[in-house]
């Protein structure tokens, strides 16, 4: 019991690691200083490591991992979301807001 309490632990901390990583994202509607690749890896590993689990039978990993993949999908989503609301608008005579500050007057 001792030895899964080590497996507990460490994966409760990389799980809230990378929850704060995500609120922050959320919270801040930003994704600035955050790779996507990142989350790219995390659901790779995660997704790796819940198939290695489950066929070891070794569920606190299976659900520790599960808990990541979950999470990884959700900061992989907000960076996509927050990328998408980054992007400038584009306006009819498409120049966007760089047409608009040519035709201001002075």
């Amino acid at each position: 019991m001792e030895i899964e309490m080590i497996g507990w632990l460490s994966n409760l901390l990389l799980l809230m690691t990378m929850s704060k990583q995500v609120y922050t994202q959320w919270k801040s509607g930003s994704s600035q200083g955050v790779s996507s690749w990142l989350f790219i890896g995390q659901l790779a590993t995660s997704t790796g490591f819940v198939i290695y689990s489950y066929l070891l039978g070794n569920w606190v990993f299976v659900s520790s991992n599960v808990l990541l993949l979950f999470v990884a999908l959700i900061g992989q989503w907000l960076y996509w979301r927050n990328s998408r609301q980054r992007q400038p608008s584009s306006s009819a005579d498409g120049h966007g807001d760089a047409g608009q500050a040519l035709k201001a007057p002075l």
